[in-house]
């Protein structure tokens, strides 16, 4: 009985080293390194949830790459909503601070991004809360940026970051001005 005793408490007290110095290890990665998150909505379709509410993709948020704020023009990223600071929403990068932007519904028709902020859009203009609703949104509100998707098994792939065409910044004010893009 002794016996029994022993192997039991050096096995609670091995759980309970591996348990103090798992946990500390693994919430620093997730909120350091990197984690995975559930896309919802349809705002990001056809790029992520093209299957509408049957499906929902998972990602791959990279923390390390954004703690720079260390972004591109077309990088698929997740950020903490403007106007909601509880939910965290997922967008592509549009225009960098500097750029002007042609709006598609927001009060202004352009708009230069500032210093500190970029502008955010989801790919299905029709149904996304971005920042033709908000405005430029400040880099500190940034949260990851999504590289992968992990599920369903058979979307598994790279996310490309790759910016629509008809949605390149304008370069100049002067062509702000004589409204060519």
């Amino acid at each position: 009985m002794a016996l029994s005793q022993g192997w039991v408490k050096r096995y609670f007290k091995a759980f309970c080293k591996g348990f103090f110095v798992a946990v500390p290890v693994a919430v620093t990665f997730l909120d350091r390194v990197a984690c995975v998150a559930r896309v919802e909505g349809a705002s990001m379709q056809p790029s992520l949830n093209p299957g509408g509410s049957q499906s929902s993709d998972v990602v791959l948020l990279n923390h390390w790459k954004v703690r720079n704020f260390e972004v591109q023009r077309g990088d698929i990223v997740s950020l903490v909503s403007p106007k909601n600071p509880e939910q965290k929403i997922i967008k592509r990068v549009i225009a960098l601070e500097g750029d002007i932007v042609k709006t598609m519904g927001h009060k202004n028709r352009y708009v230069k991004v500032p210093r500190g902020h970029i502008w955010v859009e989801g790919d299905h203009h029709g149904h996304s809360f971005d920042s033709n609703s908000f405005g430029p949104v400040s880099l500190g509100l940034l949260h990851g940026h999504a590289t992968h998707i992990l599920w369903p098994p058979e979307r598994w792939q790279k996310l490309e970051s790759v910016l629509p065409p008809e949605r390149l910044p304008i370069q100049s004010e002067e062509d702000c001005l004589r409204g060519s893009p």
